[in-house]
């Protein structure tokens, strides 16, 4: 009788383990789910790139993920930003490529479409097309103290440093520095997606 009862007894407390067991597991799951998804809204952001001021690099459309602010402090020479300029539509992100930062001097040749910093020129396999265009600003222009001067590749278009709209960016109005394209945007010609474009972002 006394090993009956066990049995009866038994199965019951079996059960009740093993739900309790995937009841833990659940528990413990969601909290880690939680906390990666924490330090990804704190370290990463997600943007779209909008317009063509990046063209060739980046297309309208493209899906960027970025090292966030927190973390990317400081921006060097030939680094793909996201910033955000009150001066310039109220402060919606925009991409461009850092030229120059603080104490270094930026000058441009728009008759040969060569620019220079602190009087080498750079080599700009990147641009789509030469730099042609001053846009209102005097060169040579030394960059500020906490500030950068950025570009966007596609020159002919582009709205940046040159423009007063933007000018030098200070790095506080930098929201982070491209990484990773995970979803191409559309071909200019074609309307399709060209998946060979994911990819790290140069």
């Amino acid at each position: 009788m006394a090993s009956k009862e066990k049995k009866k007894n038994g199965k019951p407390e079996e059960k009740l383990d093993w739900k309790k067991n995937l009841i833990l597991y659940l528990h413990d799951l969601i909290y880690m789910l939680i906390a990666i998804l924490l330090v990804f809204l704190l370290l990463f952001r997600v943007i779209v790139v909008s317009g063509d001021s990046m063209y060739s690099t980046l297309w309208d459309g493209d899906y960027l993920l970025l090292l966030s602010n927190l973390l990317y402090h400081e921006p060097k020479q030939g680094d793909i930003v996201v910033i955000s300029k009150k001066t310039f539509e109220e402060g919606t992100p925009i991409v461009k490529r850092v030229i120059a930062t603080e104490g270094q001097t930026v000058d441009i040749d728009f008759q040969n479409g060569v620019v220079y910093v602190d009087d080498q020129p750079l080599t700009e396999p990147y641009t789509n097309g030469p730099t042609v265009d001053s846009a209102g600003t005097v060169f040579p222009l030394t960059v500020d103290e906490n500030c950068i001067f950025v570009l966007g590749d596609n020159r002919g278009v582009s709205k940046d440093s040159r423009s007063w709209e933007i000018g030098q960016i200070d790095k506080r109005e930098v929201l982070g520095k491209a990484l990773y394209r995970f979803l191409p945007g559309t071909n200019h010609d074609l309307n399709t997606r060209d998946y060979r474009r994911i990819g790290a972002v140069k």
